[in-house]
């Protein structure tokens, strides 16, 4: 094998490094949410809906950071340690929070992993995946058309390693009490939501580029309703 041809696989090899880099890049950090709220926890829990349809109009940065915030961002330090926005068995958090970006303003196309301890997005894969993760989730159209989705995904032996098999079960009790601080700020943005459960596990994670497990995809959307 000749020098030219040599040097040509390395330059292939190291530009599809370069490129293989780029699509699970972190992004920059996402502004911190603002704590104050439009309206009282009262009211967002009336008027807590499940929407499916949403108007073809984008969400902004800010209201993703909200959302992924409540989701399971820092609160306060606790006596373990940091406290998130969602309670957790004996302070597991096995939970992870992921962005599925399609018409997001400020934040470009591509599933996202949150990382919670300095609120920043880690790219996981570039581009608008939403077509494919409709499939993924039994062409559910209401994955299809919002701008946006949430979706947890759990690390489950972090909590079984602790409480044996009963831990999977308080896995779940997680992953409801952060699907509800969701749904809930949602409302207090003025936009729409849906938890969805009925999906294809490898399909999902293939599409995501993940390999944790998949619990929930919550498409979150401006609703003629708000």
């Amino acid at each position: 094998m000749n020098r030219r041809i040599i040097s040509m696989i390395i330059l292939a090899v190291l530009t599809l490094s370069a490129l293989y880099g780029l699509s699970r890049s972190a992004s920059p950090p996402i502004d911190p949410p603002d704590p104050s709220s439009s309206i009282t926890l009262d009211e967002a829990i009336f008027h807590r809906t499940s929407q499916r349809s949403y108007l073809d109009e984008p969400v902004t940065a800010e209201e993703v950071s909200a959302l992924l915030h409540a989701a399971g961002g820092g609160t306060a330090d606790g006596t373990s340690g940091p406290t998130r926005a969602y309670p957790s068995a004996g302070g597991a958090y096995p939970l992870n929070i992921h962005l599925v970006a399609g018409n997001v303003t400020g934040i470009e196309p591509g599933v996202y992993t949150y990382q919670w301890r300095d609120h920043s997005l880690k790219k996981i894969l570039a581009g608008d995946i939403r077509a494919p993760l409709m499939r993924a989730s039994l062409d559910q159209r209401s994955v299809g058309s919002a701008p946006a989705a949430v979706i947890i995904t759990a690390d489950i032996d972090r909590t079984v390693s602790r409480y044996g098999e009963r831990g999977r079960r308080y896995v779940l009790i997680d992953a409801g009490a952060a699907m509800q601080n969701v749904q809930l700020k949602a409302v207090d943005l003025g936009l729409g939501s849906v938890v969805i459960g009925a999906f294809d596990d490898q399909a999902l994670q293939q599409v995501l580029g993940l390999d944790c497990f998949p619990l929930l995809v919550m498409p979150v959307g401006r609703t003629r309703s708000r």
